[in-house]
């Protein structure tokens, strides 16, 4: 009896080991906080921001809307009061927007990939698919298994609000609401990045990132929607960069598997 009860015991303990290391190996984590864009529209930014809108935005014969712009101005719980003699400038993206009728009216702020980002290779690759770097929205890649965003936004205490569209690795589009912009001032607008988006996969390669699309400002019916103006300055997400090393971990690369196939040929 008591050898049967102390080989019960060992295998309690046993399960119990075997469940814990394996519950460690699939929670480990390696945490960043990452900058996507700066929105300091610099000579050698990554993207260049463009906008559109729904149909009744104003178009006259001197201005068309929405208008985008780099401002010299920021969030001072970010950046401080002044800047010392001699330090690069920093500067917001504004947007510009008037609309002839109230109502649900939409105005969508979106990347397109600049000279600076599209190498000549990518640049080529892209083409070659039908894609027009200098006009196409471009999607931002987004590192690792994103966690959470925030982004700083200037509001004019007018109640429109904000939604951040994400791409999965299966092409599906989530547009997530970012928070209103009802509030004077700037405000750190944060969104966490639900479980229900799926980011991995079963089979190699496992990483299934997803991509910024774009930002979607809402007008609602509620509010005066013939002049106004919003600020955006550095989104930033905090995303889990960990990768499991194995054996051959280098062929579940996408890129490096190309490159091996492109000089086996």
């Amino acid at each position: 009896m008591k050898q049967i009860g102390f080989k019960i015991i060992c295998l309690i303990v046993l399960a119990c080991i075997t469940v814990f290391s394996g519950f460690g190996q699939a929670h480990t984590t390696s945490l960043e906080s990452r900058i996507l864009e700066s929105f300091n529209g610099d000579d050698d930014a990554r993207y260049e921001w463009r906008a559109t809108a729904s149909r009744f935005i104003t178009v006259t014969e001197d201005e068309t809307f929405p208008k985008i712009s780099y401002i010299e101005a920021w969030p001072i719980a970010a950046f401080g009061y002044s800047r010392d003699p001699g330090a690069p400038s920093i500067r917001s993206l504004g947007l510009h927007g008037k609309f002839d009728r109230r109502g649900y009216n939409w105005i969508d702020l979106y990347p397109v990939l600049t000279g600076v980002e599209a190498n000549s290779t990518e640049r080529n690759r892209m083409t070659a698919r039908g894609y027009d770097p200098d006009n196409d929205p471009y999607e931002i890649p987004i590192p690792g298994k994103i966690q959470n965003m925030d982004v700083w936004v200037w509001g004019a205490n007018l109640r429109f609000y904000i939604e951040v569209y994400l791409r999965d690795d299966w092409g599906v589009v989530h547009p997530l609401r970012l928070g209103d912009i009802a509030y004077p001032g700037w405000r750190n607008l944060r969104l966490n990045i639900p479980t229900s988006i799926s980011q991995t996969r079963r089979t190699l390669p496992s990483e299934a990132s997803l991509s910024f699309v774009k930002f979607r400002i809402w007008t609602q019916p509620v509010e005066r929607v013939d002049n106004f103006y919003i600020y955006f300055k550095q989104l930033k997400i905090l995303t889990d960069v960990f990768e499991q090393l194995f054996d051959g971990n280098d062929l579940a690369d996408p890129r490096n598997v190309e490159r091996l196939w492109a000089a086996g040929n």
